[in-house]
């Protein structure tokens, strides 16, 4: 039962719940040496330096009242570094989806606009 872990409080009140999000939080978002903790005035005061920091790797967990919303990091963590894809591997890939002769499929695609 998840109620005497978090004290006397009823299970639904926002107090609770807030409670039980930050423990779940900090399960999937531990913080360690390289992860800093700042609220949200003074992210917004101190962006240039959290961003030098995101670049040397460091990410930072941004708090609203005390409660984790928002994770500044390294692009590399969130997998967007990775950029466009070359369509080579695909070479060859959608051979035959048209038919034996594509020239006609396309052509009879293409008369359905017509009718």
């Amino acid at each position: 039962m998840i109620a005497p872990a978090f004290g006397p409080r009823p299970l639904g009140s926002p107090a609770a719940l807030a409670e039980i999000c930050t423990v779940l939080y900090s399960r999937v978002m531990p913080t360690n040496d390289s992860t800093l903790r700042r609220g949200a005035e003074e992210a917004r005061n101190r962006l240039p330096e959290l961003l030098d920091a995101a670049e040397k790797g460091r990410s930072t967990i941004i708090t609203r009242r005390g409660r984790p919303v928002a994770v500044l990091g390294p692009i590399v963590a969130s997998g967007a570094a990775l950029g466009q894809q070359p369509l080579t591997p695909w070479q060859g890939s959608g051979r035959g989806l048209w038919g034996k002769d594509s020239a006609r499929t396309l052509h009879r695609l293409r008369g359905e606009w017509n009718r």
